[in-house]
């Protein structure tokens, strides 16, 4: 910042970029650039975060247009820090460059930046340069705000699923009804990955249906006890149109999420919501909605996600040997259709280690020896094992 005079520059400066999370060091420094030597009162650095709410509702009375105004506040961050404190007498500084540094520490629970038609969360930092009988020197710096959410947690990963159903009318005429079911994997994403739409949608009616599905956000502003809200489309596609009497099904449609803010929870006077919306456009009647809630998050899913699904996937390796066995028991065979060689013998036992590779170690092969079957006893009419001529045959009737 340029300043007349004696002060050459007063700038306020950010270590680590301008993106910070909350719970963090925010450290930095206020720089000053003089051309002569300067008298300084004092010099202060302030850390604000606030979220401002602001709209106007107008009325007609009579002649006259009545203007109601709507505003709100709630501050997440106040912190202040004297570099050079004011103890009644002037600090003279000489010329050149002078730094001074500063910390803050940021609260355990922010709202991430944001900017919306009516309202927004913003971050800065400001130094004051306050010289005796002159104006105070202001420089400004603001900071970006990402709070994090993690969908790695048991109420986003929860699948989300619906059904609706419509009646198509025309000039109070039955045209039939239209169904949608639909169901997500989870409710928690981030920017970047893929929804996999599962959906079934029946045209019981006498004309073709277009079923769509939409991301929608969903921006709400609160002041005096009042909301608005503003509803915009993220992203969307189409599907090919359902002739009369069909069905189609959606066997995991994507739909790519772009880079969009992630989901505000946190704020008292604003929030930031997603949902997935599959619609049927319907000719001759209003659309068919069904809504699914959606969290955007900031830490994207983990390589398995939970427990359950690591473990699954992690013994699900060159298992494929398993899937042979029939769902339905079957009859026992016939002895003489029982092959004793060695190579069925091989067929019939567990994959070497050289295939199944680490999974050996693992607890479910454990399980898996457990039903390993050998062969019955080849069938013979000679007794493999002849009583000894030494013993005596013992008589029934003794």
């Amino acid at each position: 910042m340029q300043l007349p005079g004696r002060v050459q520059r007063l700038v306020v400066r950010l270590e680590h970029g301008l993106a910070h999370g909350s719970g963090e060091l925010l450290h930095g420094w206020v720089q000053l650039e003089l051309r002569g030597a300067l008298r300084v009162r004092a010099l202060e650095v302030c850390a604000r975060g606030l979220a401002t709410v602001h709209w106007l509702e107008s009325r007609s009375i009579g002649l006259n247009v009545v203007y109601r105004d709507y505003t709100a506040y709630q501050t997440f961050l106040y912190r202040r820090r004297q570099l050079i404190p004011d103890n009644g007498e002037a600090t003279v500084l000489q010329a050149g460059r002078h730094e001074f540094p500063f910390t803050f520490q940021l609260p355990e629970t922010l709202a991430t930046s944001f900017e919306g038609k009516h309202g927004s969360v913003r971050y800065w930092v400001k130094a004051k340069l306050h010289r005796p009988w002159s104006t105070v020197k202001k420089a400004k710096k603001e900071f970006t705000v990402i709070e994090p959410i993690d969908i790695n947690t048991p109420a986003l990963l929860a699948p989300q699923a619906g059904a609706k159903e419509k009646l198509a009318r025309a000039w109070y005429c039955n045209r039939g009804q239209v169904s949608v079911t639909a169901k997500i994997d989870r409710k928690g994403y981030t920017p970047g990955e893929v929804i996999p739409i599962f959906a079934e949608i029946d045209n019981c009616t006498s004309r073709a249906v277009v079923p769509k599905a939409a991301i929608i956000q969903t921006q709400t502003f609160i002041a005096r006890g009042t909301k608005k809200q503003k509803k915009s489309v993220v992203t969307s596609i189409t599907g090919d149109p359902i002739p009369a009497g069909k069905r189609e099904v959606w066997h995991g449609r994507a739909l790519k999420i772009p880079p969009v803010g992630p989901s505000i929870l946190q704020c008292r006077i604003i929030q930031v919501e997603y949902s997935l919306k599959v619609c049927v456009d319907i000719p001759g009647t209003s659309k068919l909605l069904l809504e699914l809630p959606l969290v955007i998050g900031t830490i994207p899913l983990h390589p398995f996600g939970s427990r359950t699904s690591s473990v699954s996937s992690q013994y699900s390796v060159n298992l494929d040997w398993l899937s042979t066995i029939p769902e339905q028991l079957e009859a026992p065979p016939e002895y003489s259709a029982v092959v004793s060689s060695p190579e069925a013998e091989q067929g019939l036992a567990p994959p070497c280690r050289s295939e199944l590779g680490d999974i050996l170690e693992g607890p479910f092969f454990a399980y898996i020896q457990e039903f390993r079957f050998r062969p019955p006893p080849l069938y013979s009419e000679v007794d493999p094992n002849p009583a000894s001529e030494s013993i005596r045959p013992r008589c029934m009737t003794c």
